[in-house]
């Protein structure tokens, strides 16, 4: 595995070894752990971004999108264990 070298602030530290204190968990492993989820979020974020920003580009591309209280209705009822019907695509170009 690379070595990597990672300055902290003394009270990040501090911080961090009162709360591995007694888990019996290591710095090292906390912050490998904290590293790697802090990754994975990042990696949602840019997916979620690029999905959006394709959603945005088949809207402006077919000039077709879901009305929002629609899509808040199927939501609700799907919430609420009932059957609901997927709203459809219409066009929002006047």
């Amino acid at each position: 595995m690379p070595v990597t070298t990672l300055k902290l602030p003394a009270e990040l530290k501090q911080r961090i070894a009162a709360v591995v204190e007694g888990s019996g968990q290591s710095m090292h492993a906390f912050m490998v752990r904290a590293v790697e989820e802090e990754t994975r979020r990042a990696e949602l974020r840019r997916a979620f971004h690029a999905d959006a920003l394709a959603a945005r580009e088949e809207a402006f591309r077919t000039g077709l999108a879901h009305p929002a209280a629609a899509v808040h209705a199927y939501i609700r009822s799907r919430v609420n264990g009932k059957r609901a019907t997927r709203p459809k695509a219409k066009p929002w170009r006047g």
